[in-house]
């Protein structure tokens, strides 16, 4: 698992940092969830979960502000020695004092988020979870077709990146090519990523490298998208039984989650921009509930049926 610093939550989040001093490039976050130490701040400390972000909302400051000071500085000492990463406090709200000078003492950076904590635990939650998602890295060109992530792959040299640039011609957006990081977010959904160094770039052989969001604009690219579909390049085989009905869906899989995949051959004249973009509409079809196969192939038998065979 991938950790993420507290500097890059800071930046992300939009947070304000009450604790300069302290250097949060060094301090991690590994794990995903986030706690609200409600039973912490009443002194309850089994099955606390320390790793995650604390956040202070409005009825933990509130619960606080009944608290005698004595009690506040046993508290803080409690929670603050835990070795919790970050504390953040929503609504705008600002740590008093006593939590200022423990934070600092013990390296626990205080953070001030104007966001409501609903908000805020939603969104730090959903980001850290495609951050700290499992992740590999994989060959191959991934593109935004009609809002299908569409992972083109095949070996070097079968025209992965070419048809991506004709499909980016063609209106669609790019995200990465030759290197594809898949995250699986959940159980069902894996997001594509180009890496820090790649992002934008084309290879061309005989041309070279191209930057995509320099030559057709910032529309024609995109940071990540959901992989819906996966469609593989390979050399004709005239020996070999390609699908021509797909009334049964073929898949192959990242990280353990499943992803419908179809096999292309290639054959000088194949437009593979108009094959994909097909590919493409038609999974949206079927994820709206119809099969141009199925209907075909219900169409045959009744057509069967009338004939009495």
């Amino acid at each position: 698992m991938y950790g993420v610093t507290i500097t890059e939550i800071i930046s992300k989040m939009g947070l304000r940092n009450m604790t300069p001093e302290i250097d949060t490039d060094k301090i991690v976050v590994s794990h995903p969830d986030v706690n609200r130490p409600a039973l912490q701040l009443t002194g309850f400390f089994e099955h606390f979960d320390n790793e995650r972000v604390q956040i202070i909302g409005n009825v933990e400051q509130a619960y606080l502000s009944t608290l005698s000071n004595e009690r506040k500085q046993v508290i803080y000492d409690r929670l603050l020695s835990s070795q919790i990463p970050c504390l953040i406090y929503s609504r705008a709200m600002e740590p008093d004092e006593d939590m200022l000078a423990r934070a600092d003492y013990y390296g626990v950076p205080c953070l001030v988020s104007s966001k409501t904590t609903s908000d805020l635990m939603a969104e730090i939650i959903r980001w850290l979870n495609v951050k700290l998602a499992p992740c590999i890295s994989i060959h191959g060109v991934l593109v935004d077709v009609f809002g299908e992530g569409v992972l083109i792959m095949g070996e070097s040299g079968i025209g992965k990146s070419e048809a991506a640039l004709e499909l980016i011609k063609r209106g669609h957006r790019l995200v990465t090519d030759d290197v594809v990081e898949l995250r699986r977010v959940s159980d069902e959904t894996l997001v594509g990523s180009a890496p820090d160094i790649t992002r934008y770039f084309i290879e061309l052989r005989g041309i070279g490298i191209i930057d995509v969001k320099t030559m057709f604009g910032v529309e024609s690219v995109k940071d990540s998208q959901q992989v819906d579909m996966v469609i593989k390049l390979e050399d004709w085989n005239k020996d070999k039984e390609y699908d021509r009905l797909g009334l049964e869906d073929q898949y192959t899989e990242f990280l353990g989650n499943k992803v419908v995949c179809h096999s292309i051959p290639i054959r000088p004249g194949r437009n593979l921009a108009i094959i994909v973009e097909s590919a493409a509409v038609n999974h949206r079809q079927k994820k709206m509930g119809y099969n141009a196969a199925q209907e075909l192939y219900n169409r045959v038998q009744a057509n069967l049926s009338r004939q009495g065979i």
